[in-house]
């Protein structure tokens, strides 16, 4: 039984927001691999190397956040990737109809980009530098941080990237891990494919040069997902998912949610300050 699978079993480009660099991202020195309540084994802090991969909070492990094994009706074979941009999954194909299903955050460039690739390029602790477009988009932000970051669990990147090509080109089309757990979910400004740092630490193992990769349409997300909905968190569900929906929308009526363009201009500000603060200090 293969490494990825085990776990499973047991009882995945640009810059992501940057509000973690001015705090939420846990300091690696500081983590610890001891058990952390409610968290499943496979989210759980664990050492990579000379870091510690800090665990997941399990606010974040809702039901389509967690990698889990389902059921696939999809046309593709054993071995292939399938990421779906609008239902926000990846799947993993591991054989015909069974899937390992896992949440993903979107940025916006990972609608970029769909149809048939394959993993080109693998790197660990990658480094990240913002593209001269991101810098002219946003320069308070980007700026600081133009000569680039280099790999660890503060950089967008994550801890492990795979890197899609199609016909021996680079797709600039990314699955990588993050620095912000909280964004896995959700729609984000920047960025392709992420998932949580455990995922995609063991989808790096299982996932060798040429692995095929499938990136849905639109078209392709309606016919195999459904229609979704997204709630006032910021996450989606299936629109048959008529009590959960009902449950997110009085809660916003109530004041329980925070409206998300506050907050995105909360961690926007968050985040200019600490781009500046690390540029300053040659990140």
């Amino acid at each position: 039984m293969s490494r990825l699978s085990f776990v499973f079993r047991a009882p995945l480009a640009g810059l992501l927001v940057l509000s973690v660099l001015a705090g939420c991202a846990a300091d690696p020195k500081a983590a610890t691999t001891a058990p952390l309540k409610g968290v499943p084994p496979e989210y759980q802090a664990r050492p990579d190397g000379e870091r510690v991969v800090p665990a997941v909070n399990p606010a974040y492990l809702n039901e389509r956040n967690r990698r889990r094994w389902v059921e696939y009706t999809g046309p593709e074979g054993k071995d292939t990737i399938v990421i779906d941009p609008y239902a926000r999954v990846l799947y993993h194909v591991v054989e015909p109809g069974k899937a390992m299903r896992f949440g993903i955050a979107v940025g916006k460039a990972g609608k970029g980009f769909s149809g048939n690739a394959v993993v080109g390029r693998k790197e660990i602790y990658p480094s990240w530098q913002p593209t001269a477009r991101m810098v002219r988009a946003d320069p308070a932000l980007y700026g600081p941080l133009a000569g680039g970051l280099k790999g660890g669990l503060d950089n967008p990147l994550g801890a492990r990237a795979l890197y899609l090509y199609r016909n021996g080109q680079d797709t600039y089309y990314r699955i990588h891990g993050t620095m912000d757990p909280s964004s896995i979910g959700k729609a984000t400004s920047a960025g392709c494919i992420r998932l949580f740092n455990q995922d995609i630490i063991d989808m790096f193992d299982e996932a060798p040069m040429g692995t095929r990769v499938k990136v849905r349409t639109r078209a392709e997300s309606l016919e195999l997902e459904g229609p979704m909905h997204e709630l006032h968190t910021g996450y989606v569900v299936p629109e048959a998912e008529v009590e959960l929906i009902a449950a997110d929308d009085a809660a916003w009526a109530a004041g329980q949610i925070t409206d998300p363009a506050v907050l995105e201009a909360q961690q926007h500000a968050a985040a200019v300050a600490s781009a500046e603060a690390r540029g300053a200090a040659g990140n």
